[in-house]
C-alpha cells in the first residue's frame, strides 16, 4: 500500500469518492483480530454494525443490540485500525423516542466508542433528528431500503421498493437524509435500478448491500464474505473465501493430535534454564530493539 493509499480516511475524504471515486469498500468487523485484518487489507470504511446481535450474539435479529454493546465491539476496533474510516451503528430505540436521546446515543459512540461517524435506519421522519445530530458535529451515515430494525414491520427480512409507489418513498427518504446532512449512505435490499436511481438522485456517496453494482461502494458483513457462516448464502453475498471450513479442519487436526498425543511436541515446550555462573549478565539490561511478544511467555 502506497503512503496516499494509507492515509487515514476522513468523512471529507469518504464523501469526495462520489465524484472523484474509487468507488467505495465497507466491511463489519466486531473485534480488534478482524479489523487489523481487513484494515490491513485496504477496506475503507469498517462498520461496526447492530449485525453483532446476529452474526457474534446469535440472535434472530438486530432488536436486542444496546448501545453499551456497541461501544464495547467499536473500542475494540478503534484501537486497531489505523486507515479506514470508524463508523458505528445506533441501535434499535437508541434514538427514534426523542433527538435529546439521538444526541446522547450518538455522543456515546464518538467518546465512549471512538467511532468517527454514526449510521441511522430511516427516512424522512429521522431527518430532523439527523439533522440535529449533524449540527452537534457528529457525522450521519444515512441508511434506507431494507431497514433490520424494522423487520416486524416489513414482515422479515424482504427486498423493498419493488412497486413504483414503494420506490419513490424510499427515493424522498434517501433526498431527505442527504438534505438533513448526512455524508453518506447505505442502500440496502432494493431493485438494482431503484439504488441506480437513488444514486442518481443524491449528491453523497451511496453504499450499497443487495443493492445492485451502481451504488458508489459496496459494504458486507465479514463472516460473509469470508464464508463463515457455512449454513447461510444469501443472495447478495459473494465469498471470498470459505474460512468457516478452514476453521472446522484445523480444530479438527488440533483435537486429533491431543488425543494423540502429537501435540505439544518437543518444540513447542519449554525446558528448564540452565544454572547462573558467576558474572554471567542477569538479563535485566533492555535489549536495544527487542519487542515483547504479543502473549504468552518465550523462552530467552
Amino acid at each position: 500500500m502506497s503512503a496516499k493509499e494509507s492515509k487515514k480516511l476522513t468523512v471529507p475524504a469518504i464523501r469526495a469518492r462520489k465524484n472523484a471515486g474509487p468507488k467505495i469498500s465497507a466491511v463489519t468487523a466486531y473485534d480488534a483480530t478482524m479489523a487489523r485484518l481487513l484494515d490491513e487489507a485496504g477496506v475503507d470504511v469498517i462498520l461496526v454494525g447492530d449485525s453483532l446481535g446476529m452474526v457474534v450474539q446469535g440472535l434472530p435479529n438486530t432488536l436486542p443490540v444496546t448501545v453499551d454493546e456497541v461501544c464495547y465491539h467499536a473500542r475494540a476496533v478503534a484501537r486497531a485500525i489505523r486507515r479506514a474510516h470508524l463508523v458505528g451503528d445506533l441501535p434499535f430505540m437508541s434514538y427514534q423516542a426523542s433527538i435529546e436521546q439521538a444526541l446522547v446515543s450518538s455522543g456515546r459512540l464518538l467518546k465512549e466508542g471512538g467511532c468517527e461517524a454514526v449510521k441511522l435506519e430511516g427516512g424522512e421522519a429521522l431527518a430532523d433528528t439527523v439533522r440535529a445530530i449533524v449540527r452537534a458535529g457528529i457525522p450521519v451515515m444515512g441508511h434506507v431500503g431494507l431497514t433490520p430494525q424494522s423487520v416486524h414491520a416489513m414482515g422479515g427480512f424482504r427486498v423493498q421498493g419493488k412497486g413504483e409507489d414503494a420506490a419513490a418513498r424510499i427515493v424522498a427518504d434517501a433526498r431527505a437524509i442527504e438534505q438533513a446532512g448526512a455524508y453518506s449512505l447505505v442502500i440496502e435490499g432494493v431493485p438494482a435500478d431503484l439504488a441506480h436511481r437513488i444514486t442518481d438522485a443524491v449528491s453523497i456517496p451511496t453504499i450499497g448491500i443487495g443493492a445492485g453494482p451502481e451504488c458508489d461502494g459496496q459494504v458486507l458483513v465479514c463472516y460473509d464474505l469470508l464464508g463463515m457462516v457455512r449454513d447461510l448464502k444469501p443472495k447478495f453475498v459473494k465469498r471470498y473465501a470459505e474460512l468457516g471450513d478452514a476453521v472446522v479442519d484445523a480444530t479438527r487436526a488440533f483435537v486429533e493430535e491431543v488425543r494423540s498425543g502429537a501435540f505439544p511436541a518437543a518444540e513447542h515446550s519449554f525446558g528448564m534454564a540452565p544454572p547462573r555462573t558467576v558474572g554471567e549478565p542477569t538479563g535485566t539490561t533492555p535489549v536495544v530493539g527487542s519487542m515483547p511478544p504479543p502473549y504468552g511467555p518465550a523462552e530467552e
